[in-house]
């Protein structure tokens, strides 16, 4: 008796251009919750934890953090148009290395979504336990 195959997903076929967008969503996700941190580290004392220079190298690679992943949605988002809806990808080993559940979720959900796909009305201090 296998073991393996009795908790192997089973496998699914999705059209690219609808997995690219799922992607999409999520680099535009992690940007936003990366920007939302530059401001608070604005506001920690410099002599605590960081100096002056450190602090603005810091705020600097967190700025190109957000543009990065900004970009590469945008990058994603652009050659997506291109793809043709008959282009299916099997996503179950894929998803298997995907340690969120939330994020699993998203990027399986068969729904194409634009935009945000976490709740960003959350209060600051609201955190999942792990």
């Amino acid at each position: 008796m296998n073991s393996i195959a009795s908790t192997h997903m089973p496998h699914v076929s999705e059209a690219l251009p609808d997995v690219l967008m799922r992607i999409v969503s999520e680099l535009y996700d992690v940007a936003y919750l990366i920007e939302r941190i530059e401001p608070q580290l604005g506001k920690v004392d410099g002599d605590v934890m960081l100096g002056v220079a450190d602090r603005l190298m810091v705020l600097q690679g967190i700025d190109l953090a957000v543009q990065k992943t900004r970009g590469l949605a945008e990058f994603i988002d652009t050659i997506t148009g291109t793809i043709p809806e008959d282009c299916l990808v099997d996503l179950t080993t894929a998803l298997s290395l995907v340690k969120l559940a939330d994020m699993k979720r998203s990027l399986a959900s068969n729904g194409v979504r634009h935009g945000h796909s976490q709740p960003l009305t959350d209060a600051a201090g609201d955190f999942e336990a792990f």
